[in-house]
Parts: C-alpha cells; structure tokens; sequence
C-alpha cells in the first residue's frame, strides 16, 4: 500500500470516527434500544433510592431515612452544603455511622451540591444532569465513574447502618454498570 493511500485510508477512519461521536458541547442521545441506555438503566435505580436522593436535593433541605421525609431539626443546605454555622453536618454525622443513634455517617458528610439536585428527574435528565460539566464538577465520564466508585461518601450507600436499605444493585454490580454505560459513550435515554 502506497504511504497516499494509508494516509487517505486513516483520514477516512477519523472522518467516520469522529461523525459518530458528539462534539463537544452537545448532549448525548441515545437511540432507542441503545446497550448504552440499557446500561443506564441499573445506575438510574441505584441514583434514584433514597441513598442518594436524600443528599441530592433540587432544594435547600436534605431528606432522611427511606420514606425520604424532610430531615427533622429544619436542616438546612448552608452556603457551602455542609449546614448552616449554628448546624454543621458534621455535628451530627461523624466519619463512620453510629447505630446505636441512629446517625448514618461517612467522611467529609455533606450535600451535593444544588447543581447536582436529582429529585424528580427523569432517568434522562439526570443522565444529562451527571455529564454536564457545567453541574458536576467539571467531571468528565471517567471522573465520574471513580467519584461513583471510590468516593466514600458515595460509598456509604453500600453500609448505610442499622435500618436504612441497601440499593438495588451490589457495589460491584454498580461499577460494572459505569463501566460498561461509560464504555459505549455514556448516552443518555430521551
């Protein structure tokens, strides 16, 4: 093969590559019957159990328990999701849970923050919610994927404590499922 033609052949390769990839900016679709929606799927039932969504709110006040009633002592965000000076949230929730109050409890215990709020969403918005960097940090895909993997607050999820339920899906199984929606593009259903 002539050094022209591979180089033709390679400038070809990336031309087709790079019309199947969205631009930067542009928000993921999935098409319907996508494996990476069906992907998303398990991850939309873990983000949505009340593990997450009670420290996700689209407000100023946090959620408890599993019926997700608003936390009790009026609880309120703070300027830096972390409570208000008079109730820290750290008062409370030390780096570990204690059962024998009740208290769940993780290190750096906190709100996401407002941009990151889930309650009510639709499983696709809060796909699009998760990949714009706009709202998430400046994560990109595999950010995210360790920040839902190995950050320990988000951990906590899989050692709640005494009373509360686990999510739907094991910690592993939870991976797998980034992985693999991160694997095939991390679309985002309609």
């Amino acid at each position: 093969m002539t050094r022209r033609l591979e180089l033709w052949l390679l400038a070809a390769a990336a031309i087709l590559w790079f019309a199947g990839s969205p631009i930067v900016g542009q928000e993921r679709e999935a098409q319907p019957g996508g494996r990476g929606v069906d992907a998303f799927d398990p991850i939309a039932t873990v983000l949505q159990g009340p593990r997450c969504l009670n420290c996700h709110p689209r407000g100023d006040r946090p959620k408890q328990g599993d019926d997700r009633h608003i936390h009790l002592m009026n609880v309120q965000r703070g300027t830096e999701d972390a409570g208000v000076p008079a109730m820290r949230c750290v008062t409370c929730h030390q780096t570990r849970n204690n059962d024998l109050a009740g208290i769940p409890g993780a290190p750096h215990w906190h709100l996401a923050p407002v941009s990151m709020g889930w309650d009510g969403l639709s499983k696709g918005e809060l796909c699009r919610t998760l990949l714009d960097p706009s709202k998430n940090g400046g994560r990109g895909v595999a950010d995210l994927v360790q920040h839902m993997t190995g950050d320990a607050l988000v951990q906590w999820a899989w050692n709640p404590g005494r009373g509360r339920t686990l999510p739907t899906l094991s910690v592993d199984d939870f991976k797998a499922a980034l992985e693999q929606w991160a694997a095939v593009g991390a679309p985002c259903p309609n």
